[in-house]
Order: C-alpha cells, then structure tokens, then sequence
C-alpha cells in the first residue's frame, strides 16, 4: 500500500527542522518559483529541490504514486495547454522561430513554444518536490505546536494537524474495505480492467464516507469532554524552540523570493527572453 501525504520519520537535517520552519520555507520557495519565469532560477530550484530529497532520506518510491499522479497532471495539462494556445510563446517572447523550416501555421511546433512548455514544466518540478517533502518531514503534531508559537490560534492549529494524522487514517481504511471487498469475490487487484477497478472502488466511498463520519464524531465528542477550547492557551508535547538551522532555511529562502523580483527587475519582466 502506497503512502499518501504520510509522514515518514528520518533521521535527518530536514526532519530536524521545525513544521512552522518548513512552512514558511514551503510558502516563500513556492512565491518564488510562481512569480518567474527565469529559467535559469527554475532549473536551480528544480535541481536543489530534487537533491533535498537525498537530503531527507525519502525514498522515491515511498512517493513514486503521487510523483506519477502529477506527472500524468502535468503531461495532460502542457497537451491542452499547446492544443488551446500553441503559439502562445511567440506572443510571450515576441519572435517566431519555426522548429522545422518546412512546417509553418498556427500548429507547427516554434522553439518559444517549447522554451515557453519547458519554464512551465520547471515551475512545477521546482515546486512538487518541496511540497512532498513538507508533508513527509513533517510531524502533525510538532507542526501545530510550532503554528502556534508563531501566533496561529491553538484550535485551528490542532485542526490542522488532525487533518493531517487523518489522511493516513482515511487511506487505511480504504485498503482494509478495498481487501473486505475482494474476499467477497469483488476483484479490484491489476487483473481487473481499468473500468472495473474504478467502479468497484467507487463502490467503497459510501461505507469509507459513513466510517469517517463515526469518527470524526468519537474525536469531536473526546475533544468537547475533555473541555478543548476552554483556555487560551495550551501546552504542547511535541513543542520545539527555533534554532540556528531553522533561522538560516527562512533566510534562505527570503533570499531566494529577492532573486527572483531581481530577476523579473533585470528581465524587465516575468520572463526571461533568450530570443533577443
């Protein structure tokens, strides 16, 4: 069974870090890669962000289902994006550089085009990656004790984290109902067609959707009865202080947000032209 937005402990200098931290670094990198089209900061966040990855110790295939969803989500996206606007880069950077000099109108293939496709895709190599490794580096718990040590209101940040420990949870239980199912002669393994696997699948929402609901109401109730929400504030179990490294990723990242507004300022705009 895949993990899906699971935390996954390692020891290492990125775990280390605290969730509000990895929240901000998460929120400047992901500012930075959108506000630019340079494609020279792109693919150097493109490369550090995949080198974080060894950096962590998350293996890829601990999230090769989610880097698979989003790379048929990009794939389908840049083939709709050239079929609906396929000169959209000549507008962009203002010249008209046929690939094949022999294949000319609106759907011949330009090199603006495709430098045009190649920043889009870098934008979200650069930024994927990163959101991956917050929520597999981060501890729900210790990410709400941290939100709350910048200011975040404790309730919304213990909302937060529950939602967090809850989609392991939900992802369980659709394997345990998915395995209840195929005991009883539903066949939802590889064997099955596409077609299928889906509706069998869709078939589990209703009893997941009806387990989850039971349980939302236990944690509500426990939450209520134990008088959450009282006092203004609370203490935390998993609380840790900001320390050096945790100082220097923000202004890491904060430097990174000044590269790109220099670049767009030298540019003279989002893009970065090679073409003239």
């Amino acid at each position: 069974m895949n993990n899906l937005f699971n935390y996954i402990d390692r020891p290492s200098p990125i775990h280390r870090l605290t969730g509000a931290t990895k929240f901000l670094c998460l929120m400047l990198w992901s500012f930075a890669a959108m506000s630019t089209f340079d494609t020279r900061l792109l693919l150097a966040l493109s490369i550090a962000s995949i080198l974080m990855f060894k950096v962590s110790k998350i293996k890829w295939k601990e999230v090769s289902f989610m880097i698979g969803f989003a790379s048929v989500f990009l794939i389908m996206n840049t083939i709709l994006q050239y079929l609906f606007s396929p000169q959209h880069g000549t507008s962009v950077y203002g010249t008209c550089t046929y690939v094949f000099s022999g294949l000319k109108g609106y759907y011949a293939p330009t090199y603006e085009q495709l430098f045009y496709v190649s920043n889009y895709l870098l934008k979200y190599i650069s930024t994927i990656p990163i959101i991956l490794l917050f929520v597999c580096t981060t501890n729900p718990s210790e990410f709400a004790a941290s939100l709350n040590k910048i200011g975040v209101k404790y309730s919304i940040a213990y909302s937060v984290a529950l939602a967090l420990r809850y989609i392991p949870d939900v992802q369980r239980q659709f394997h345990e109902i998915s395995q209840a199912q195929q005991a009883r002669g539903i066949e939802m393994s590889k064997k099955a067609s596409p077609i299928k696997r889906l509706k069998a699948a869709s078939a589990i929402l209703i009893p997941l959707v009806l387990s989850s609901m039971d349980k939302v109401e236990i944690v509500s109730n426990a939450m209520e009865l134990r008088g959450f929400g009282k006092n203004k504030k609370r203490t935390w179990y998993m609380g840790r202080k900001f320390n050096t490294f945790d100082i220097l990723a923000i202004v890491i990242c904060a430097l990174i947000v000044v590269v790109a507004f220099g670049l767009n300022y030298l540019n003279g705009s989002r893009f970065y032209n090679p073409f003239i």
